[in-house]
């Protein structure tokens, strides 16, 4: 069974403005594990420091469907105890997903364990996949070369016009669309809150919340 990265982040709240809660954006990661293991196959939870995966308060009123999801056993211990990043051996794994939520803006972009996980990954033929706030953790990817591992390739996730909206564009700590760009990538984008997601050569983005069930059936899709 392969088994697929499903990289989460521990941030609980705006770190400039502690009021501010934030976490993983819960269906984002609940869709794309019931996807991926009805499609064949694990899905591993990991995060920064391990442990206790905070959810977005935003985000915890879901469908029934999606709850379903979220209390059952396996997404559950998944939920509550994901691995440090450190205890992961990349090797293992065909695939990397990058979960939103404001939180991934924090933890996501400068953690070099979680930067090697991916890099490496991918340069062993993997895939490496995100949604919304999850592009923060492709930012300073490289390739084997020493490239920006976007550059010249199709990219997206939540856009500044969502940010914008979303009310959040000024309590953020950077602009990923800006960050992508600025590294070469060629960031396309459908409409504010609607489905959208794009591939091009392993890598599988989405835009927003609304994006997830499709990224998660292109990657196991192209995993198969």
């Amino acid at each position: 069974m392969k088994k697929v990265l499903m990289a989460l982040t521990n941030v609980d709240h705006y770190l400039e403005h502690p009021e501010r809660k934030t976490g993983v954006w819960l269906e984002e990661a609940a869709s794309f594990y019931d996807v991926l293991t009805k499609n064949g196959f694990e899905v591993v939870f990991a995060s920064t420091n391990g442990g206790p995966i905070p959810i977005d308060p935003a985000s915890a009123d879901v469908s029934e469907n999606i709850q379903k999801i979220v209390d059952s056993e396996k997404f559950s211990q998944g939920m509550k105890g994901s691995i440090p990043f450190e205890k992961i051996d990349p090797k293992e794994y065909a695939a990397i997903y990058f979960c939103g939520g404001h939180g991934a803006m924090w933890d996501f972009p400068k953690n070099e364990k979680l930067i090697d996980l991916a890099e490496t990954i991918y340069s062993n033929g993997g895939y490496i996949a995100s949604v919304c706030h999850g592009e923060a953790g492709l930012v300073n990817l490289k390739d084997a070369d020493g490239k920006p591992l976007v550059q010249g390739k199709k990219v997206n996730g939540f856009t500044n016009e969502e940010e914008k909206l979303n009310g959040t564009d000024q309590m953020v700590p950077l602009s990923p669309e800006n960050e992508l760009i600025k590294d070469g990538a060629d960031f396309v984008k459908g409409d504010p809150y609607t489905e959208f997601a794009v591939e091009d050569q392993r890598l599988i983005t989405g835009q927003n919340p609304m994006s997830v069930h499709k990224v998660a059936e292109m990657l196991s899709a192209a995993l198969k």
